[in-house]
């Protein structure tokens, strides 16, 4: 049904004649009152569209289409009036109106008053929308035509629609609203496709400014869509169909042809939204974990190359999707891990890579079972429920910064050619070769607000990692903004303040790690690049022991206006070297701060092959009892290898087969008693406030005050008192001493006294052959030590104890 605007929406033409999109036949709305209805043939249900236009002679015909919803089923009816102006017409005798492509015709007679000549034209049409074009003819068989020469042509089950919501709607009333911002454009037009794989539109609706606009929004609805899957838009007039940016279901993303664009051979690229509705999903009893931040023990994870390899033992139709990540909650749980943070799952080129999206309100079509749409948004929301039902929280990291679109005609996918002026900054950034989004204007700051907002609500997400953050606090011109709207509307949303925000300062873009005061408002965490560096340069002997110590105490410089719980601490990530690889190469990466233990690569020394143990143990054992939240990269508890690239494309996928090994195992049981330990001794691993200074003494290896300033002495000490609860009973809980030994020799340590009846048991001992070199408090063989004692922490090893009370 056409459902006619309301009559004050309907803005007056600046002429009794003014201009229509391309093909419209120089049509201009009318209002309702202008035509009178008659008698016949109308259902009593039948909305209209009025429509006027000049002819070649200068006369005037107004148009009404109405579409009936009789017993008999659809039909349409045109009434057509011409009007007996003083000296518009120069023609005598009968006015016929006949369809295009029809000999049959309908001759005008007097209505009314005989003011005009009229006639009413009924006809089926199962199928709408669609143009009707029509022209009139004399007695003398003369065709009359529009001022263009065209013959008149008006869109059939075509309403005006509404602004809101972006994107494609259900009305409500059976028909479907299109609505797409645009300010730039002076022309838009919605295309539609039928089946198949024909690049052409079944159907060009051309959307006029004085019905289909208010402001900045461009709106349409149409009665039906049957009979087609797919939809664009056209903006500017350029016959290049464009994804609209708020859809929720796409079709694929498609490369075409190459086409030479100013002397460059260039990809020509596009991807189409689909008709279809998201089918409903049923949540079930699915609740939010709602973990608090400091609880947290993060797990990075590629969808793809997670089990992408056969050796995961899943189906080809499970392996490499939300299915196959779902399938693998046991060993989440098996290392003590409580929310996975994936890497970008919003639809990417797929040459560039995840970093580079092109859309933001669906997820990847190749991470579902079926490869479409579709079946990846109900593959991604079983995954959430899955991993809820776990205890599992679910993070996206997200890129908002920049697309996969390129700068010329034949790369732009959606919001480029859609509004170019609008979502992205102007010139770019100064040495930024990619297409940068302008994230502080009120148009994209809607989007992305709007895209959040959806994966919380539609798909239970419980927080989100921000790609490129330096970028987020960029203006309209590239400058940087102390307060980012997007950035604190985002702190303040009454939907994404209840969720997890982290910014993170990698770029994708050049590859680079920029740490810098970032605004927070209280809410945002970061991802602690600061402590990745100076982990890695104390183990390699290069770090003054006061920036270990920084860290260790949840990096106070960075974070002290929000506590230790906004720090993700990491030591390896998906853009560099692998916890593995951190041990094994260091020629030519001075950057990634990297030793590779006395040979480089793959080596059969069995003292290189027993230091590069050590130092992943260290690594690891350093991570998690930080104050922070850690952060796990998907391989490193398996000795996944990139072969010393840093290469985010030479990274494959995981070998299952490895979890196996003895090597492996060992690895898991290590991560799974640190993250038990810091949940048994939260008081001290798991806190939102930084620890009391008064609970804190830093020693050398005799209990002397550590040589801070001295870049050679690589050797640490931490003594943490167990804070008391005044109101809990029985809340004294054990002093914790820590050391770490980055030198080659081993040092000979002195352990602080203990009070009566008190003693020292050791928990690690990261030199030890396993399963020795780490014990839970249950086990019967831990080495206890009453008194004063010494003890030898050997070279590349850290060693923690815990003081208990003593055995009967």
């Amino acid at each position: 049904m056409i459902v006619p605007p309301p009559m004050a929406s309907l803005p007056a033409p600046p002429t009794p004649f003014g201009s229509c999109p391309r093909g419209c036949g120089g049509g201009v709305p009318l209002p309702r009152r202008a035509i009178r209805p008659r008698g016949g043939g109308l259902a009593t249900r039948a909305a209209r569209s009025c429509y006027r236009f000049r002819t070649d002679d200068g006369g005037v015909v107004d148009v009404a289409v109405s579409g009936k919803e009789g017993d008999g089923g659809g039909g349409y009816a045109v009434e057509v009036e011409v009007p007996h102006l003083p000296g518009a017409r120069g023609r005598e005798g009968v006015l016929v109106l006949r369809a295009t492509g029809s000999g049959d015709g309908v001759p005008l007679a007097p209505a009314g008053g005989g003011d005009c000549l009229a006639a009413e034209l009924s006809f089926d049409a199962p199928r709408s929308p669609f143009y009707l074009s029509f022209l009139l003819t004399d007695a003398a068989g003369a065709e009359i035509r529009t001022h263009r020469k065209t013959n008149f042509r008006v869109p059939v089950g075509v309403g005006p629609g509404s602004p809101a919501p972006l994107g494609m709607s259900d009305s409500g009333d059976g028909a479907v609203n299109f609505a797409v911002y645009s300010k730039s454009a002076n022309a838009v037009a919605l295309y539609l496709y039928s089946g198949g794989d024909d690049d052409e539109p079944a159907l060009e609706i051309d959307l006029d400014p004085y019905i289909h606009r208010t402001g900045n929004i461009w709106h349409v609805s149409l009665a039906s869509v049957d009979g087609y899957v797919r939809y664009g838009f056209c903006c500017g007039g350029v016959r290049r169909p464009l994804l609209d940016p708020y859809v929720k279901v796409i079709g694929d993303f498609v490369s075409g042809n190459s086409v030479h664009d100013e002397g460059v051979t260039v990809p020509s690229i596009r991807c189409l939204a689909s008709l279809t509705q998201v089918p409903s999903y049923n949540w079930g009893r699915d609740r939010h974990p709602c973990l608090p931040l400091e609880k947290l023990v993060v797990y990075r994870a590629n969808v793809a190359l997670f089990t992408k390899d056969k050796s995961s033992g899943l189906l080809d139709r499970a392996a490499g999707t939300f299915s196959g990540l779902a399938a693998k909650i046991e060993h989440f749980r098996s290392l003590g891990v409580n929310a996975v943070l994936l890497e970008p799952v919003f639809p990417f080129h797929q040459v560039k890579g995840p970093y580079f999206p092109y859309h933001f309100f669906s997820p990847m079509n190749l991470y579902s079972s079926e490869g479409s749409s579709v079946s990846a948004v109900k593959c991604m929301k079983d995954m959430v429920k899955a991993m809820h039902k776990s205890g599992i929280e679910v993070l996206l990291e997200v890129v908002f910064t920049h697309t996969a679109e390129g700068g010329s005609e034949c790369q732009m996918i959606s919001m480029r050619g859609i509004d170019n002026s609008s979502y992205y900054i102007a010139n770019g950034i100064a040495g930024c070769k990619a297409s940068v989004l302008n994230c502080n204007h009120p148009v994209t700051e809607k989007l992305i607000l709007d895209s959040l907002r959806h994966w919380v609500l539609d798909f239970h997400v419980d927080g989100f990692c921000f790609i490129n953050a330096p970028f987020l606090v960029r203006g309209q011109g590239g400058e940087y903004l102390s307060r980012p709207p997007l950035l604190e509307a985002i702190a303040f949303d009454p939907v994404l303040s209840m969720t997890k925000i982290i910014a993170d300062p990698w770029s994708p873009l050049d590859i680079s790690n920029v740490q810098f005061p970032f605004p927070h408002w209280k809410r945002w965490a970061e991802m602690n690049t600061r402590f990745s560096i100076d982990v890695r340069k104390f183990l390699k002997r290069e770090a003054l022991i006061s920036d270990l110590a920084t860290r260790l105490c949840g990096s106070g410089d960075l974070f002290s206006t929000r506590g230790p719980a906004f720090s993700f601490n990491y030591v390896s990530r998906n853009s560099g070297l692998s916890l593995v690889d951190l041990v094994s190469f260091s020629d030519d990466l001075a950057s990634e701060l990297s030793w590779n233990c006395g040979e480089e690569g793959p080596s059969e020394n069995n003292a290189v092959l027993q230091t590069r143990l050590r130092q992943m143990r260290n690594f690891l054992f350093i991570l998690f009892v930080s104050l922070g939240i850690p952060v796990l990269n998907m391989g490193d508890e398996c000795g996944h290898s990139a072969a010393g690239s840093v290469s985010y494309k030479d990274r494959g996928p995981l070998n299952w087969i490895g979890m196996k090994t003895s090597f492996v195992k060992e690895v898991i049981r290590f991560i799974s008693f640190l993250t038990a330990l810091r949940s048994r001794r939260c008081d001290i691993f798991q806190r939102r406030e930084f620890l009391k200074l008064e609970n804190i003494h830093w020693y050398g290896s005799d209990l002397s005050e550590p040589r801070w300033d001295d870049p050679n002495n690589n050797f640490l000490c931490m003594h943490i008192n167990a804070e008391v609860d005044e109101m809990v009973a029985d809340s004294v809980k054990g002093d914790l001493y820590i050391c770490f030994n980055a030198n080659a020799e081993s040092v000979s340590v002195t352990l602080p006294g203990l009070t009566e009846g008190s003693v020292w048991v050791r928990l690690v001992d990261t030199s030890l052959a396993f399963p020795g070199f780490f014990s839970t408090e249950s086990n019967p063989k831990v080495q206890q030590m009453p008194g004063l004692w010494s003890y030898n922490v050997e070279a590349h090893t850290c060693v923690l104890f815990e003081s208990k009370c003593a055995l009967a």
